[in-house]
């Protein structure tokens, strides 16, 4: 049980990234109308020649530099803990709701904890990178009415893919906080689980931030079928 609900926000972590896409088959979740737009973006780059999409592109790849740098002194954190599993599980059979996790427990589960946090390193350090390449497609756009569709959708396929690295980089700070609880009590690490992931499909395919965008893609269509 203790082992299974170490490796549960894994599981679920990887489950949702592989179920998801199977979603968006009935439902377009909010990452793909983001696409659109960032599509949109893209396009409109093309006829305006003015700093406005590099200072954009530039805050997105900030954020995610940010995030990166949180995630290694995260790392760091673990590792320290690694060094104190005597001082540690003594702490828990003192103050933690469930006592007798033994150091063999604890050391499994911060070696789970240090491999969200650095599956999250990669996929930030990956995002950061697209998002780098993205700037310098965006500076090599020809602003004389040059640039075909098919370089569009290239330009803007990259900065999807960059920003699906950077999600599954955020989500894996949301599958750690049920390896917080699991210092708590095993059972509350999986309950916390299946919450999170209930929590991201909700956000994906059914929050507020998910109507106004789809509602802003439809208008949009509209407008520019409208201009045809």
């Amino acid at each position: 049980m203790i082992l299974l609900s170490t490796l549960f926000p894994l599981l679920c972590w990887f489950a949702y990234n592989c179920g998801v896409p199977f979603l968006e088959r009935k439902r377009p979740s909010l990452s793909v109308i983001m696409s659109m737009q960032r599509r949109r973006w893209v396009a409109n780059a093309v006829t305006r020649d003015t700093p406005l999409d590099a200072i954009l592109a530039g805050n997105l790849m900030g954020s995610v530099s940010l995030l990166a740098s949180t995630t290694v002194l995260l790392v760091l954190a673990v590792f320290t803990a690694f060094g104190n599993l005597t001082a540690l599980t003594d702490t828990l059979d003192a103050v933690g709701v469930r006592a007798g996790y033994t150091t063999q427990d604890v050391q499994i589960h911060l070696f789970a904890t240090l491999a969200i946090f650095v599956m999250s390193f990669f996929s930030f350090t990956l995002a950061l990178r697209q998002f780098n390449h993205f700037c310098i497609l965006i500076g090599a756009i020809d602003h004389h009415g040059h640039t075909t569709p098919e370089e569009i959708d290239a330009i803007a396929q990259l900065n999807t893919l960059a920003a699906k690295n950077f999600n599954n980089g955020i989500r894996a700070y949301y599958f750690a906080v049920p390896m917080v609880f699991w210092f708590a009590m095993e059972w509350l690490a999986i309950a916390s689980s299946i919450v999170t992931v209930a929590f991201l499909i909700h956000r994906e395919f059914f929050s507020s931030a998910h109507r106004v965008a789809a509602s802003v893609a439809v208008l949009a269509s509209r407008r520019e079928k409208g201009h045809d």
